[in-house]
Parts: C-alpha cells; structure tokens; sequence
C-alpha cells in the first residue's frame, strides 16, 4: 500500500476549506478555540499562538503563510474568488485581521482589519462565504453580521447559519418535539427577516450544490 506523508509538524486533522474541493486546513488548538484564547488574554495570561495550515489536494502541498506572534489566535478559512481567507485576532494589539492568500498559499497579506471592540467577544466569531463575510453568534441568542456591513438581529436558541447565498442567510433549526430533526429558516440578509421556512435540512456540497434533505 503506498502513503503520502505529509509534514504537517503535529496537526493531525484536516477539513476542507469552504467553498472549493483543492485545498484543506488545520489548527492546532495550544488554547482551545479563539474564544478561550481570548478568556484566557481577558484573565491575564500570556498567549500562546496557534497555528493554521493549508494543504493542496491532490498534490499534498503543506503550506504556512502566516505564522501567528505570541497574543495572536488563529480563526477559520474560507475560500472566495479563487484565493483562500482566513481570520487571526491579534489580542496584544486589539485587532480582527482577515487575511488573503496568495494563489499558491505560500504568503498573505491582510485584506481588512477592524478594532476588536467591534464585537461583545469573539464566540463564534468567524467566515463566511457567497460573498465572503464575517459573522459572530453569540451567547445572547443574537446574530451578527461584522463586515463588510453591520447588522445584528434576534434567533431562536436553536437555530445556527450553514450558509450565506447572496442576500440570503441560510439557518439550520433543530427540533426535539419528541423525535430530533432540522429545518431550514431562510432570513433576509443583512436584517434578518425570515422570508421562508423550509420542512427540510439543509446540505451545502463542496461544489456548490444545495441539497434540502426531507
């Protein structure tokens, strides 16, 4: 049997990058997710950074265009008019940075850049594609939409977003009423009134395709 050995230096998992079928991404999590980075900055200890790579499929190419300075954490990675985003918060400096790689991944430069005080905190703060945007769902039942636009607007408990397709915000529900299951709110985007609800799941593929799952 043949293997292809990658040197990832310790990142053992990898997922695909939202929005193309070529490349994957993995962290490592030396302080949990960047939420817990960020308590444990706010509680006064020293960070220490994690780090992001992406790797080409077929080709195995393990690539690192940025390497996170103590204080910084990285988020997640989207890809968007053919180059790879993702997000890294630098909590020394007080900064939400989302990066754009070059076409190989080998280097990145910042694309946008936005005070930390813009969001409550940095739960589930993260990227978006179709187009690319940067979301946060917080503890308080409320979502927001951080850029390239501002919007906040009240969700059920149950609801979180699978996706974003154009002016529509597509939001998974689950039930429990007795038997699990899920359906589909679509929301006007950036205000966040539900246009439809959908008896059905929702499935994003990675190339492109929507499914609804009845």
């Amino acid at each position: 049997m043949d293997y292809k050995t990658l040197n990832t230096k310790g990142i053992s998992y990898l997922d695909l990058v939202p929005g193309t079928d070529r490349w994957y991404w993995g962290m490592d999590y030396t302080q949990g997710d960047l939420y817990e980075a960020e308590e444990l900055f706010r509680d006064g200890h020293a960070i220490q950074s994690n780090r992001l790579i992406l790797v080409s499929y077929p080709e195995g190419n393990v690539m690192e265009p940025v390497k996170a300075a103590p204080g910084q954490y990285f988020g997640n990675a989207v890809f968007w008019e053919g180059r790879i985003h993702f997000l890294l918060v630098d909590f020394e400096k007080k900064k939400i940075l989302i990066y754009r790689c070059s076409e190989d991944c080998s280097e990145a430069a910042a694309e946008a850049e936005l005070p930390l005080s813009t969001v409550k905190d940095c739960y589930n703060l993260m990227l978006e594609i179709e187009p690319l945007t940067l979301i946060r769902q917080g503890h308080e039942n409320t979502f927001q939409v951080v850029w390239p636009e501002w919007g906040d607007f009240a969700i059920d408990p149950t609801e979180s977003l699978d996706s974003r397709d154009g002016d529509v915000l597509v939001f998974s529900k689950w039930f429990e009423d007795p038997d699990y299951r899920e359906e589909t709110v679509l929301r006007r985007y950036p205000t966040g009134e539900i246009t439809e609800n959908v008896k059905a799941a929702f499935k994003r593929m990675p190339d492109g395709q929507k499914w609804l799952l009845r």
